[in-house]
This record gives structure tokens, C-alpha cells and sequence, in this order.
């Protein structure tokens, strides 16, 4: 089997995962990332520093690799379908297009029947008030369209008088406004897909928050079946619609009155399948390096139930204690910095199946 060689944009976590993923199937990977000591850049076979923009070093980037992918949905659509004249790129950039603004993400789902809270493109303070009189509601999510993740470029409105001040906070950036959510749980699925049409999904996952990031994901998730049947088979129509190759998440909530709605899609693997590496036979990551190479998708075969906690900031410190814990798989990312609200490792914790 002739190997090839894996371009990965973006330096941080995931593509660290992927790499050591990669390197388990014999494949070489090099990075382009514009941040120096990126986690990835430590377990890879090359690293080329430059930013999304530089078309020279993009050049050189595709002429060193058979395949390229990404580890997260804001490298720029325009350094994509550049890189996508020179060498295949996968995910294409029909996902990459789609989940990176709000409007053409609810747009989408919502057309291909996945449904979402309400949400409308506004244009104005006053065409907020208005919505939201439309609405019959005092309160909503403001977000930007664009480049907003784990609680970042978005405020919630809760009377008329937030309302002016939210529209000068974000100067003139681009924003949605979407329907507060009274959700009992958020869940997310995750889907390979290879190039024969093979799909494989992990999950559902229960998930946790702490100040809009992830903290905690328990699998299985212990939610009514006929509802996490549903989650999955909402996943695999989106992966469907999207002819997607590789890997993507779906991001959703549970409403108290037991409905689904579909929050966000991550075109990539997602902080929730990080549990994976240690609890199946075959990892999301190890699935994204397998379909964007050409690879037949391979079964998760999950032999344990986990759960996965998230190393934020300070939690880092407390790294050490789970060295000695039985059945924790603890994961640090190579960062050098700890700042508040940067995930620094994750630990997973691995315990008998459906006990």
C-alpha cells in the first residue's frame, strides 16, 4: 500500500492528534501553521511556518504533500479553493463555506430539513426589536456571523435596553440573532465518511459546559434511544447532502419538551470525540486521516464507556494527579502558555461497558 503524505493546515490540537493518528498508519504529515511551537509541529515530519495568505509557501506547501486537510473551520475559504488548484483538499470547501457563517449554516441545514432554533439575519438594533417583538420574546443570542467558538463573538440580550449597547460592542461586524434555547441537554454526533460512501459515527455525546467551552463529554449518552437515533440519522443526512469526505461533527441541542435542534456544524474532528483515542479500536482522528487519504473508513468498535474532561487553563496544574489514577488516560497538548480558557490536555476515563 503506497502511503501518502498528509498536508494539515492549522498547528493546534487536533492536528497534533491527527498527526500521532497518522504516523499509526505509516503516513507522513506536514503542517502549515503561522504560530511557532505549535502543538502540532512537535509529532509531525515537518513543519512550514507562514501565514494562510502567503500563495508562495501555499505553493510549496501542495507541491510537498498528496493530500491536504484542516484542523479547524476559520483558515480562510480563499487559502482553500487556492490549495484546491493545486492538490486535493478534503473536507471540500462547500463545508468549509457552509460552516463558517451562521446565516449560511442555519440556511442550509434548515433547507435540507435539520431543524434549528429560530434565527434571523439582522441588519440593525432596531431590526433586533423588532424580530423580537416578531418573536414574542425579550431576549435573545446576538453572534457574530463569523470567527465566533467556545463563547467568543456573541453576548445574549436579555431587555430592549442591552440592545443598542450589543449592536455598538461588535462595530459594525456582521451578526445573527438566534432564539434562546430552553435545552435539557447539548449532544453532538460525529460522522466519517470515505470516498466510497462508507459512514461510521461516534456518539451521541452528552456534553458539558463551562463558560461557553467545553468541560466534560460522557459516552454513551443516556438520553431516550429513539431520540439519539434520530441525532445520528440527522448526522449521516448531513454528511449525505454535503458529499462530505472526512470528517464532520454535528453539534445539537435537547430540548426540555424532547426535540432535537441542530446548534452548529464543525467540518473537522471536534473536542467531544476526544475520548475515542482511548475508548475504540479505531479514533475519530484516526478516521479523519483514513477517509481524506483515500483510506476505507474503519469501524469505532468502542470497547469501553468513557468520559472526558477537558484541561482548561489552571486545570493543567492538576495534570499530574491522574498519573497514577487507574483506568485515566491523560493527554497534554505541548503548550507553553496557560491562559484562562485555553484547553492545555484532556483526560479521558475509561470504565466497563454499560456499567
Amino acid at each position: 500500500m503506497k502511503t501518502p503524505i498528509l498536508g494539515i493546515l492549522g498547528g493546534g490540537q487536533l492536528g497534533r492528534m491527527s498527526a500521532l493518528a497518522a504516523a499509526r498508519l505509516g503516513i507522513k504529515t506536514i503542517i502549515f501553521t503561522p504560530e511557532k511551537d505549535s502543538p502540532a509541529s512537535f509529532v509531525s515530519n515537518q513543519t512550514l511556518m507562514a501565514e494562510y495568505s502567503d500563495k508562495s509557501a501555499l505553493q510549496d506547501f501542495a507541491g510537498k504533500v498528496d493530500v491536504i486537510s484542516y484542523e479547524f473551520e476559520n483558515i480562510p475559504l480563499e487559502t482553500i479553493t487556492y490549495l484546491e488548484k493545486l492538490k486535493a483538499v478534503y473536507p471540500d470547501n462547500r463545508l468549509l463555506e457552509a460552516s463558517q457563517d451562521r446565516v449560511t449554516e442555519k440556511s442550509f441545514l434548515n433547507k435540507i430539513g435539520i431543524h434549528t432554533a429560530r434565527w434571523h439575519d439582522t441588519q440593525s438594533a432596531q431590526d433586533i426589536k423588532l424580530k423580537l417583538s416578531e418573536w414574542g420574546a425579550n431576549s435573545c443570542i446576538l453572534k457574530t456571523t463569523r470567527f465566533g467558538y467556545d463563547g467568543k463573538g456573541q453576548a445574549r440580550i436579555q431587555t430592549h435596553s442591552d440592545i443598542d449597547a450589543a449592536w455598538t460592542q461588535f462595530q459594525n461586524a456582521p451578526l445573527i440573532m438566534e432564539e434562546i434555547v430552553d435545552f435539557a441537554h447539548e449532544i453532538s454526533v460525529i460522522v466519517a465518511r470515505d470516498q466510497f460512501g462508507g459512514m461510521e459515527t461516534y456518539g451521541p455525546m452528552l456534553n458539558e459546559h463551562k463558560n461557553h467551552i467545553l468541560s466534560r463529554t460522557i459516552v454513551p449518552a443516556h438520553l431516550d434511544p429513539a431520540l439519539m437515533d434520530q441525532a445520528v440519522a440527522m448526522t449521516k443526512n448531513l454528511a449525505e447532502k454535503l458529499n462530505l469526505r472526512g470528517v464532520l461533527t454535528l453539534e445539537m441541542f435537547v430540548t426540555k419538551d424532547g426535540h432535537l435542534l441542530a446548534n452548529e456544524i464543525a467540518p473537522r474532528t471536534h473536542n467531544s470525540g476526544h475520548w475515542s483515542i482511548d475508548a475504540c479500536a479505531v479514533s475519530q482522528f484516526e478516521n479523519h486521516v483514513r477517509t481524506v487519504c483515500g483510506l476505507p473508513v474503519g469501524a469505532p468498535g468502542r470497547h469501553s464507556d468513557a468520559e472526558m474532561l477537558n484541561l482548561i487553563g489552571d486545570d493543567v496544574l492538576t495534570a499530574s494527579k491522574y498519573l497514577t489514577q487507574e483506568n485515566a488516560c491523560l493527554h497534554l497538548y505541548g503548550k507553553h502558555d496557560i491562559v484562562e480558557g485555553r484547553k492545555m490536555g484532556h483526560v479521558t476515563f475509561l470504565k466497563d461497558k454499560n456499567t
